[in-house]
């Protein structure tokens, strides 16, 4: 199993401390062309305007938090000039020919017509947000230059993963409490959305104003810089379920046109660089074969009955791909599939770099003139996130057909699971999680849950589902913490879910944790981790994935079975992970954690040296993609929660599931060995 040993806060780094052996960024030394003005595209979606967090939360955020002390980690890298920078051949060879035509094309556009760009701050004034009467800041522009990445430490890696990932939790974290708010307004006869009047709230979506408010305070990633390649801290795989989402992290940066391109009035040779497309399936004449892809270029479609009327033309997006193919720059491609579990029915893998190898004008399936791009992935990467998908899709139904050798189990729970978890192996003769007793549920001292613990003072006497002001919410500091879809909205010390002395009906949207397994999980053998865990299901960032499970121990009982070298597991040594999820302080610095309810010092421990659950087999990493929330519903003893895993970021299907946990000693690796 692969252990960093040093802390998590100290694998960051700011951006002014990276060095430049670890970070190869090749900058175009031209002045830019003043932007020429475009024709607008039907294929090209306007961000929405400014808006404010609405009322409600607003006023619940300032009269319950004070404002805390927040490392702004959105601020843009300080990087050096490219003077500074060591010679890179295989970087200068790729843009060679590229700044050659730049030269060549500013020597022949005359002194007259080079310019620099103004600045957003002398073009136009502050925008005011309705309601707020404050100036919010300008949204800054997307860069005109072109830049490459490489050569990142796991130093590195690990830093920019994190900054990815509090990006996205800032962005998932403020749709889901704009979602919310909605539900309150809605419950109240209100259908407009605060600060666009009477506008139909359904009509202007969550991820859209939650990426609107990040725009306005300068926290999208990447708009400093033109990545061209790779985009760090986002790996081959990785799943999205909002377009705005790739845009807040420059993997796309157009909201609806499939192709992102440097315009040719921002190029400094006058001519337009593709750097990325979305394969979303709409175009009939597309033909995905996955590592060989020929793409249709884009225009010439009815926007109502989404057919080609007439010929498309070598210009924009177009002409990019082709001028993209003549330089050799690669493409990053985005996939879009089909998914139930999406709340958008449909979900984005990130699958990787491809080359344009070739490009021709041919008659479409509808009569009219496409242009084709014929696309090939470059090998070496990791698998693409879908074909994984639909690999475990397969998996689920005919698991034999694709892997006719390897399995030891297709159940190791024996049925103590709602769903089956298989255990397999292709790697060595390893079967050690065959030897352990299956224990879906912990089993607490009667000590700790009986008598006055176990009822707590009663439950909820709710007779349909719970609502706001009941028994149970005010235990949470007066709301729920998940969603209609039973997602966790934010972090907390110690989350109360309705329990056996409740009177709601099992449907009610505070019963979650307790259910068991939402997604089919797989322990599986890792040359790298040794025993590994990982979902066939995709899973959405926020959600509940499994309890950690084996017997509890009291603190006396915990030291007499430690030196007898069992394996213990102690949940005071989890970091507070929890505290990351619904952090939104980056977009409102009044926002502070939430402190209740409150846990107590957690003196307990879990013996799993010979009954444990799937959970047992999570890999660490100081990086993790779940964290540990603590919960009670089966009793009301603060000192011994339920220890809950739920995911904090989006996990797609075969991705190994890692948490962090915290100290590391021997125990961590008797788990996974």
């Amino acid at each position: 199993m692969e252990v960093d040993e040093s802390s998590p806060s100290s694998q960051l780094s700011s951006p002014s401390s990276l060095s430049s052996d670890s970070i190869d960024l090749n900058f175009l030394p031209f002045l830019r062309r003043e932007p020429k003005s475009e024709p607008a595209s039907p294929e090209h979606g306007p961000l929405p305007p400014p808006l404010p967090l609405p009322l409600q939360a607003t006023a619940a955020v300032a009269a319950a938090f004070a404002a805390p002390t927040t490392p702004d980690l959105s601020s843009p890298e300080v990087l050096p000039p490219l003077q500074l920078l060591p010679p890179n051949p295989d970087e200068d060879a790729l843009f060679a020919e590229y700044c050659r035509l730049a030269s060549l094309y500013l020597l022949s556009a005359g002194a007259g017509a080079i310019m620099p760009a103004p600045t957003s701050e002398a073009t136009a004034p502050a925008a005011v947000q309705p309601g707020s009467g404050s100036a919010a800041k300008k949204r800054r522009p997307r860069s005109s230059e072109l830049v490459r990445v490489s050569s990142l430490s796991v130093r590195d890696q690990i830093y920019f993963r994190d900054l990815v990932r509090r990006a996205r939790i800032t962005f998932e974290s403020l749709r889901g409490l704009l979602l919310k708010d909605d539900e309150r307004a809605e419950a109240l006869g209100l259908a407009g959305v605060i600060g666009l009047g009477s506008v139909d709230r359904r009509r202007v979506r969550a991820d859209l104003r939650a990426a609107a408010l990040m725009a306005d305070r300068d926290l999208w990633l990447n708009r400093d810089r033109r990545i061209v390649g790779p985009i760090p801290g986002i790996a081959v795989g990785d799943a999205f379920f909002f377009r705005m989402e790739l845009c807040v992290l420059g993997l796309h940066g157009q909201v609806q046109a499939g192709i992102d391109y440097l315009s040719a009035g921002q190029s400094a040779s006058g001519e337009p660089i593709a750097t990325s497309i979305i394969v979303s399936g709409g175009y009939e004449d597309d033909d995905d074969r996955g590592d060989v892809l020929v793409y249709t270029g884009h225009g010439g479609r009815d926007p109502n009955l989404h057919k080609h009327c007439i010929d498309q033309k070598l210009e924009g997006g177009n002409l990019a791909l082709e001028r993209s193919m003549a330089y050799g720059i690669e493409i990053r491609v985005i996939r879009a599939v089909k998914s139930k579990r999406s709340p958008v029915g449909k979900v984005y893998f990130y699958d990787g770099l491809y080359k344009v190898v070739d490009y021709w004008l041919d008659r479409g399936k509808a009569g009219f003139g496409v242009y084709k791009y014929k696309m090939i992935r470059i090998e070496g990467q990791e698998p693409m996130g879908s074909v994984n998908y639909r690999a475990a899709e397969h998996l689920k139904v005919d698991a034999l057909s694709m892997r006719p050798t390897g399995y030891l189990s297709f159940d190791i729970s024996m049925g103590r699971e709602i769903m089956p978890i298989a255990l397999y192996n292709d790697v060595d003769d390893d079967r050690d999680p065959l030897l352990f007793e299956y224990l879906a549920r912990p089993i607490f001292p009667s000590s700790a849950v009986q008598g006055k613990f176990a009822e707590g003072g009663g439950g909820c006497g709710c007779i349909e589902n719970c609502s706001i002001g009941c028994y149970c919410a005010e235990r949470n500091g007066g709301e729920f913490a998940y969603d209609k879809a039973g997602v966790l909205l934010r972090g907390k010390p110690l989350l109360y879910e309705c329990g056996p002395y409740c009177q709601c009906p099992p449907s009610c949207p505070n019963r979650v944790s307790q259910k068991g397994l939402k997604s089919r999980l797989e322990v599986f053998r890792s040359r790298e981790t040794g025993w590994g865990v990982r979902s066939l299901d995709l899973i959405k960032s926020g959600t509940f994935i499994c309890e950690f499970s084996g017997i509890v121990l009291t603190h006396q009982q915990s030291e007499i079975v430690a030196a007898s070298g069992d394996c213990l597991v102690h949940p005071n040594r989890f970091p507070s992970r929890w505290l990351d999820w619904g952090d939104i302080s980056d977009v409102y610095p009044e926002y502070v954690a939430p402190n209740h309810p409150a846990t107590t010092d957690l003196n307990f421990s879990i013996d799993v040296s010979r009954a444990r659950n799937v959970a047992c087999y999570f890999s660490h990493s100081c990086s993790p993609n779940v964290f540990i929330q603590f919960v009670l519903f089966d009793h009301y003893n603060v000192s011994y929660p339920h220890l809950m895993i739920f995911a904090l970021e989006n996990i797609p299907p075969l991705r190994e599931l890692s948490i962090d946990y915290g100290m590391i000693d021997e125990w961590v690796g008797k788990l996974t060995m």
